[in-house]
């Protein structure tokens, strides 16, 4: 401490660059603080930090992170009191630019595994960005001796030991993350899906807001038929509506609640804070949200099970285009999908095409099965359940005629769920409308594909390597610009960061090594899992969070350029 007083003294009132004499590594009471990247001006990206503080320090008991499960809700927790504790400790900004700032990256709603809270045996590291305080581009050294040598104590002191935490809270959030994950496993040996608590609260305050409903939230309660009770670790006994294997269609008057339902299960797929109201939904972990997708570009995907005989003899099998259109680009997002072990598909009619969906009876008269190219999905939903497993969950309102193919179906009346299954089919009626469905070719799922590792390199042209997130929808990769807006279970920018250096990792160091890109990625991402995140950027840290491999596949796979 006393040699980082005495360099801030120096360096007070010189210019900005004299900060980077700063940079190394200096030993506090409590802590160790290692200052691993200097900014070059006020108005770069923040500087980097790194504080370790021992586990004889820490205290944290073992029982709290002996599995990784556990150990990755108690780093979500400490990044979280740590944030809390910076806007309770530090000033805020002094000077210009980003002076006077710290931060450290944590989730929303979800508890993601991240790097800028690592715990392990030899202790706790937190890593926070600082932006070193300056007027103009002269160093306010006094200023910044009071953010790193007062405000910097007091926020270790708060967030990052065990006797300063409410340990019956941070002990809540380990045992509901177990729980999710045991919820989650639990569902294939039961037949299901997916399962939503009695009692979870869907709602969210927005479109752009995932937090719950703060009031007027309807609590979900199970149909009794469709109700099963899954036993905790730590919870219990939780009764809740079971989701079938199979097709299930989710079905009732607009505004009452369907997409919200439908949402939750996208979401299931994560772990949620407790109190979040969704912290007992739980999906299959490979379940994908399929959606049209108009302008993506497709590169040698086989549409052919639901697309074939293209005008001028155009190729569905290996079909790349540069501007898909709906129907196009959903059958492509199915077919990627299931090329990445999707089990589960997640589909709404409001973001679907519609000629994808279906086809009446009429208009199967009227335009005749040789003019029409589209087989739509109300013709090959059975046959991916009842030959491939693949189940698929579908928001449906205005067709009646996925009724006679659903094996579940929910409907929801004012947020209330109902089993309406035996109505439904007494509504199908012994009269089918569903036709030619005779004569399909068997729908092929296997088809993988490798890309030229060279269409994956992110350098530009003789330049160095560029890989950028701009929020959660885009990727800055080289010279190309990936838009992820229609992945819809990306929940953080930290996942889209990590997925653009996952992309460069797997083109390095698996690509050729792999008989396809999702077996390669599956390499890469093991590899990110055993070694931890840190084996993505070639420097230290703290901005990245774990994706998803069907997230990862989804980014290549619109990379525009990508052969």
């Amino acid at each position: 401490m006393d040699r980082l007083r005495s360099l801030l003294q120096r360096v007070d009132g010189r210019g900005y660059k004299a900060y980077k004499d700063l940079q190394g590594t200096y030993r506090f009471p409590l802590f160790s603080l290692s200052i691993d990247h200097v900014q070059g001006d006020p108005f770069a990206a923040p500087s980097r930090l790194s504080i370790h503080v021992p586990a004889a320090t820490a205290l944290f008991p073992p029982e709290l992170w002996n599995s990784d499960t556990r150990r990755i809700a108690l780093e979500d927790y400490l990044g979280r009191a740590t944030a809390a504790a910076i806007g309770r400790h530090v000033r805020g900004r002094r000077g210009i630019g980003k002076s006077g700032e710290f931060a450290i990256s944590t989730s929303g709603q979800q508890v993601l595994r991240r790097n800028a809270v690592l715990v392990s045996a030899a202790g706790v590291e937190a890593r926070l960005t600082v932006g070193l305080p300056a007027a103009g581009r002269t160093i306010r050294g006094r200023d910044a001796e009071e953010m790193l040598l007062q405000e910097l104590p007091e926020v270790v002191q708060a967030a990052l030991l065990w006797q300063s935490l409410d340990a019956a809270e941070l002990e809540r959030q380990v045992k509901s993350a177990e729980d999710q994950d045991f919820l989650r496993s639990w569902l294939a040996g039961q037949n299901l899906v997916a399962f939503v608590a009695d009692g979870s609260a869907l709602p969210r305050r927005s479109g752009i807001d995932d937090r719950p409903l703060p009031d007027g939230a309807v609590p979900f309660r199970a149909p009794e038929s469709l109700a099963r009770t899954a036993v905790l670790p730590n919870g219990g006994a939780v009764r809740g509506m079971g989701v079938p294997r199979g097709v299930t269609l989710i079905v009732g008057g607009g505004f009452h609640g369907k997409s919200t339902l439908l949402h939750a299960l996208e979401r299931g797929v994560y772990n949620h804070l407790p109190g979040d109201g969704r912290e007992r939904v739980a999906t299959d972990p490979t379940a994908v949200k399929i959606r049209a997708e108009d302008g993506r570009a497709i590169h040698q995907v086989n549409i052919g099970p639901f697309i074939s005989n293209l005008p001028f003899g155009r190729d569905t099998e290996r079909f790349s285009t540069e501007n898909a259109s709906g129907s196009t680009s959903q059958a492509a997002n199915i077919m990627e999908a299931l090329e990445s072990g999707a089990r589960v598909l997640l589909i709404d009619e409001d973001t679907s095409a519609t000629n994808f969906m279906i086809r009446d009876g009429r208009m199967q008269r009227l335009v005749t099965k040789d003019k029409e190219p589209i087989t739509p999905l109300l013709h090959r939903v059975r046959e991916l359940s009842d030959a491939h497993d693949v189940s698929t969950v579908i928001v449906m309102g205005g067709s009646g005629d996925y009724l006679e193919v659903a094996d579940t179906v929910i409907m929801l009346d004012s947020y209330e769920a109902r089993d309406v299954t035996a109505e439904a089919r007494e509504v199908a009626g012994e009269k089918r409308v569903v036709r030619e469905v005779e004569g399909l070719s068997p729908l092929d799922v296997f088809a993988p594909r490798t890309p030229a590792p060279r269409s994956l390199d992110p350098s530009r042209g003789r330049r160095d390597v560029k890989i950028d997130a701009r929020g959660r929808d885009t990727i800055l990769f080289g010279e190309h610009v990936i838009d992820l807006s229609g992945v819809e279970q990306l929940v953080d920018s930290g996942q889209t960061r990590a997925i653009g250096l996952l992309i460069h990792h797997y083109a390095r160091h698996f690509a050729r090594q792999a008989p396809d890109l999702v077996a390669g990625l599956r390499l890469a991402l093991h590899d990110v899992e055993t070694k931890g995140l840190d084996v993505l950027p070639p420097w230290k840290s703290g901005d990245l969070a774990l994706p998803r491999l069907h997230e990862v596949a989804a980014a290549i796979n619109r990379i525009r350029t990508r052969r």
